[in-house]
């Protein structure tokens, strides 16, 4: 998979709230994504590539209403750029594969990363199958 797919190629994969929230930098509402109080065992891999992103390990529970992790599977495998929007400054997060939004990470985590990286559960596929691999 790489980054110069079209947006043709992505309507035809993906559904069209997956779109807007993966490909437009879209958000979905809080409390209402896949994902949100899931805490099964597993991997969390990209939607549009497949990448392995997270680790169920990784995850815990803000109470914001999406999907929080406070490490990456492996460093690099989720790209960090500016975001200015809306009137704030935040970190975005997108897959380093294939340039998918998946959310903000914030220094606001609860554990020793101090991170939360706030993902939107339709950015994300829970894998159950491959979470018996460990980190």
């Amino acid at each position: 998979m790489s980054k110069e797919k079209d947006d043709n190629y992505w309507r035809d994969k993906l559904t069209p709230e997956e779109f807007h929230v993966c490909r437009e930098s879209g958000t979905e509402r809080p409390f209402t994504g896949e994902y949100w109080d899931v805490f099964e065992d597993g991997v969390y891999r990209c939607r549009c590539c497949g990448e392995v992103l997270f680790h169920s390990d990784s995850k815990f529970e803000a109470h914001c209403g999406w999907p929080s992790f406070d490490a990456e599977m492996n460093e690099g495998v989720v790209a960090k750029r500016p975001d200015n929007s809306l009137g704030m400054q935040r970190i975005e997060i997108v897959c380093a594969k294939c340039d998918a939004h998946l959310g903000h990470v914030f220094p606001d985590g609860p554990t020793e990363t101090g991170l939360r990286y706030c993902v939107n559960s339709l950015s994300i596929k829970l894998d159950t199958e491959s979470g018996k691999e460990g980190k």
